[in-house]
């Protein structure tokens, strides 16, 4: 009678035990969670994203060749690897088939290790011109965004009259398509552009819808899979998968400085319905950010220079992003902001991206709490009204050392260990890689 029971629990325990670690950003994005997956990759059976679109960059660098991908896992360059786009992902196919041809260059063969949930949702043309419409009504309400095409679709999605990748595989896809950009230019057909005029360039749009039906034929050859089905059953078999995440924490559309933020859930719990694995399967969360900070587009930012060092910050951090170009915002270190996003996640490691930066300051600050209205604060208030939050700083002495010939910790300038221990004693988090330059091996193990 006890037997059956008991093989029970042994399979209930055994399954409890298979973990998928997550790596995710906590800040505003661009921490560089793409060159420290290509470096984590070899340890993991698949690399799956979880959340976000082609508004993500995440650049590797490697053999003196940088690589920028917006919608492919960043494991891709290992052969023997599964990649996975989840069904928390929404795919810009012509996007996506220009990263395809990057990637041929290169001699990486998608076809042989990446797989696409048939749930993942399909950016339009016309979400792209309906993104462009709402930020152009906005005027200077404006949210600074990629306009991707992103927050469209996922409003489609919560609307429950988006199209899923699987629908590529009907035989009506056509006039599926067809309705919901017809809807598409209706609604854009009666907004209101009281701050700007807005008008449909129908050439560039017929072009662009062209290049888009090009690249539905390409997005064939790669496998549809019903993921969730997919990772629990690598769960299943003791394979080992990192969920690679995009944007940062800040940009979470519940979480972040809302409504400066990204359309999709960004932070750990993204993974579950992103990938559709339970909250049980997560293991080790690796938590991303650098040394200083920075944010592209609107949004608070309280730790912001507008001087010469955040002049500097930019120039030598190369701060423009890798999808729009744009010149990054740039400031110290948020202590209070960085504590709250690793509350959010539950990160058990820490990976400090971009320290070689700091090389240049022989004075470095970092924001220890904020006073709020005259109040003592700790974590980002609900809402940030212009000088209402004030950072607080302590001063720390920089290193001023080259870092290029560093290869492990023990050869760190005094200072950038004390500055790291700094970091540590406050957050109660261990820091376990450092990130000394953009190249996969100028990336340091403790």
């Amino acid at each position: 009678m006890h037997l059956p029971y008991m093989a029970d629990v042994l399979i209930i325990k055994r399954r409890n035990n298979m973990k998928m670690d997550v790596l995710l950003g906590l800040q505003w994005g661009d921490e560089g969670k793409g060159k420290i997956v290509d470096v984590l990759t070899p340890k993991y059976d698949v690399v799956a994203r979880f959340q976000g679109g082609p508004n993500a960059g995440h650049t590797l660098e490697f053999d003196g060749i940088k690589h920028v991908l917006h919608t492919i896992p960043s494991g891709i360059f290992h052969q023997n690897k599964i990649n996975v786009i989840g069904n928390g992902v929404v795919i810009d196919p012509v996007i996506f088939h220009k990263e395809i041809i990057k990637l041929l260059e290169r001699n990486v063969d998608v076809t042989k290790n990446l797989v696409i949930s048939r749930k993942s949702h399909l950016i339009l043309p016309s979400h792209r011109l309906m993104d462009a419409a709402e930020e152009a009504s906005k005027g200077k309400l404006k949210i600074g965004s990629t306009l991707k095409g992103i927050g469209p679709t996922y409003t489609d999605k919560v609307s429950r009259k988006g199209i899923r990748v699987g629908e590529i595989e009907k035989i009506n896809f056509i006039e599926i398509y067809n309705n919901l950009k017809n809807s598409h230019l209706e609604i854009i057909k009666n907004m209101n552009f009281d701050y700007a005029d807005y008008k449909i360039d129908n050439d560039s749009f017929a072009v662009y819808e062209r290049k888009w039906f090009e690249a539905i034929a390409v997005l064939k050859n790669i496998p549809f899979i019903d993921s969730e089905i997919f990772i629990n059953n690598q769960l299943k078999e003791n394979k080992s998968v990192l969920a690679e995440g995009a944007q940062g924490s800040m940009l979470d559309i519940d979480f972040g400085t809302y409504p400066f933020v990204t359309s999709s859930n960004t932070v750990c719990a993204g993974v579950c319905t992103g990938l559709g694995v339970s909250p049980r399967a997560i293991g080790e969360v690796y938590g991303i950010f650098k040394a200083y900070c920075t944010r592209v587009g609107s949004g608070p930012f309280p730790t912001e220079l507008f001087d010469e060092t955040g002049e500097l910050l930019r120039k030598i951090g190369n701060e423009y992003g890798s999808t729009t170009g744009r010149s990054r915002r740039c400031g110290w270190l948020d202590l209070p902001a960085l504590q709250y996003s690793m509350m959010l996640n539950g990160v058990s490691q820490l990976i400090m991206m971009k320290a070689d930066v700091l090389n240049a300051f022989s004075k470095i600050n970092v924001c220890t709490h904020y006073e709020y209205k005259g109040k003592r604060l700790d974590y980002i208030p609900y809402e940030i009204n212009p000088g209402e939050l004030i950072p607080k700083y302590v001063e720390l002495n920089g290193w001023n050392n080259p870092l290029k010939n560093v290869t492990s910790f023990e050869q760190f300038p005094d200072n950038l260990k004390k500055y790291i221990d700094f970091i540590e004693k406050k957050v109660h988090v261990p820091i376990t890689f450092i990130s000394l330059g953009p190249d996969r091996s100028q990336t340091i193990k403790r």
